[in-house]
């Protein structure tokens, strides 16, 4: 079975859906967009915002807009290179962070997307996506950021990063050297060059 079957199975269960409270309260689940039979790269985000939430789309409304711009950048495909996901599938009110409860309830549509993608490379876009996937919850996005480390989930191990969400992005808009905006594009070099560009093998 090909990978955007064994993704429509698990997206039908997310569909039907209600093991939190985001479940009451979502207009649409917000799944993933990408080509999953060409993606390399699994990006994941926080939550949806509200045009995702009205569209059923991750990273479309203001902050989805400025990363298509660093991604276009960096000569980065958002369809063909990447399969974006969210650490919850459903709004949170009010933009909120997602709790751990919440997190952990989505866990296995995050988890099971994951496995099927089964990709080069994980990178977690802010630090809630991030600290969802670390044992240290103090850990600082802004001090590993753009190094490359091992994650594992479900047993299988990924070589993964961390970038800073566009979100930050769109409170600092400086593109001076060390800004997170030269940061960013920084980063987006690395995971090209090092993912996309060469003949990557896994650790």
């Amino acid at each position: 079975m090909i990978k955007k079957e064994c993704l429509d199975i698990v997206q039908k269960k997310c569909e039907n859906c209600t093991d939190c409270v985001l479940g009451n309260t979502r207009k649409n689940i917000v799944f993933s967009d990408g080509n999953p039979e060409s993606a390399k790269i699994v990006l994941i985000g926080e939550a949806p915002g509200e045009t995702e939430d009205e569209t059923g789309t991750p990273f479309v409304g203001r902050a989805g807009k400025l990363l298509n711009q660093f991604l276009e950048e960096a000569g980065i495909s958002r369809q063909d290179d990447l399969y974006i996901i969210n650490t919850v599938k459903c709004r949170p009110p009010e933009n909120r962070v997602p709790t751990d409860v919440e997190k952990a309830m989505c866990e296995k549509f995050l988890t099971a997307q994951i496995d099927i993608m089964n990709p080069k490379a994980i990178v977690f876009c802010g630090a809630t996506s991030l600290k969802s996937f670390l044992s240290d919850k103090k850990v600082q996005i802004s001090k590993v950021r753009g190094q490359w480390f091992d994650v594992t989930i479900n047993g299988k191990t990924y070589r993964a990063m961390a970038i800073f969400h566009p979100s930050y992005l769109l409170r600092n808009h400086s593109m001076e050297e060390g800004s997170p905006r030269r940061l960013m594009q920084n980063d987006l070099a690395e995971i090209k060059s090092t993912i996309l560009d060469k003949n990557f093998a896994m650790v």
